[in-house]
């Protein structure tokens, strides 16, 4: 008798647990929806070869599913079209697959398999909880040169369950599907040549955390004027501390700029750096080059820094070039900036009399 008691109470408890689990996902807490996702994709039934591991991030401020999922090698694909026996020899003869053709079949085998994690979620996840998917799929291997372990992305994308319900599965080409998705695809997959994820495949910085990775965005052409001020602001502040400065404080900006104070921690050249950028599609004027010194003489900073999406006048560079310790950054010296110390390649957007800046 006692242990059926002990029997029932673990039972218990484990059905307590799933109750708990159920509540969670219920209220749409975004450890149980993450949990919940993760497990429903993991125990999907996948063809022989192709492995089930998968590691989401919910994102439910936005209502977006980040997926990193594992792919096959190109191994999973027969080397070989057919056997047959030869009578004349008694053994087994193998017809070799030609390398075109296994080439086109995991081209199209991987291609298929991200679809179909795509649908799974759009499939188990109401329209309230997931309206967005952001997929990387990997490949495990190791590097020729080195043969140290490495993952390269074969394929990434974002899409909206707008646009994937468009789609008609049963009669379309996978690999054409993912370009009118405008997915990141490897040119030549079974070679493992990579593509650049459309977002970090370190899936630990969105977990639960409010901070947003602005840099690591889902679009490889991000345009800085499309940005709201929330996305600017940690672009800017991600650009600097990439380039050693600590200590970011944000402050309050009325003119839909961004407004940091930052820490140069360098021994001869540091110390208090104030930093304000302007998503403008204008010219900057004068006055704001001349608010940064009053604001650097306030906070008494070494020094100051100006950085627009846009271009300043010849009265500002004056100033600034007077004044010392001020420095003025410009769209195309910013989209220059963000390529070398973030690796991120950005458009400007449409500035003022139609120019349009990439």
């Amino acid at each position: 008798m006692a242990e059926v008691a002990a029997a029932r109470r673990r039972a218990d408890e484990a059905n307590a647990k799933v109750d708990a689990f159920e509540q969670a996902y219920k209220k749409r807490q975004p450890e149980a929806v993450n949990d919940y996702l993760e497990l429903t994709l993991e125990s999907r039934t996948l063809p022989t070869g192709v492995p089930a591991d998968v590691e989401v991030a919910y994102q439910p401020d936005i209502h977006r599913l980040l997926v990193v999922m594992e792919l096959p090698g190109v191994d999973v694909i027969p080397p070989e079209i057919e056997h047959r026996y030869v009578r004349a020899k008694d053994e087994i003869a193998a017809k070799p697959r030609p390398a075109r053709e296994i080439n086109q079949r995991y081209s199209d085998l991987v291609a298929q398999l991200v679809l179909r994690t795509m649908r799974d979620v759009f499939d188990v996840a109401s329209k309230d909880l997931v309206s967005e998917v952001a997929v990387s799929a990997h490949v495990s291997t190791r590097n020729r040169a080195t043969g140290k372990p490495e993952q390269p992305c074969l394929i990434s994308l974002i899409t909206t369950r707008e646009q994937f319900g468009d789609l008609v599965l049963t009669d379309l080409d996978p690999g054409q599907c993912l370009r009118h998705l405008n997915a990141l695809v490897s040119k030549h997959p079974w070679d493992l040549e990579a593509v650049r994820p459309v977002f970090d495949p370190d899936l630990s910085r969105y977990k639960f955390v409010d901070a947003h990775d602005a840099a690591s965005g889902l679009d490889s052409r991000r345009v800085l004027l499309d940005l709201d001020p929330t996305e600017f602001e940690h672009l800017v502040r991600q650009l600097f501390e990439a380039m050693g400065l600590k200590s970011w404080v944000t402050q309050a900006s009325r003119d839909d700029g961004v407004d940091g104070v930052a820490v140069n921690e360098d021994p001869i050249m540091g110390g208090v750096c104030v930093i304000q950028a302007k998503r403008y599609r204008g010219v900057v004027s004068t006055e704001a080059v001349r608010a940064l010194a009053g604001v650097m003489g306030q906070l008494k900073a070494s020094r100051g820094v100006l950085v627009t999406t846009s271009w300043f006048g010849k009265q500002s560079h004056e100033f600034a070039t007077e004044h010392g310790r001020i420095q003025l950054i410009e769209g195309t010296h910013l989209k220059h900036m963000l390529q070398e110390h973030l690796g991120l390649d950005v458009v400007i957007g449409e500035l003022k009399g139609g120019l349009r800046r990439s």
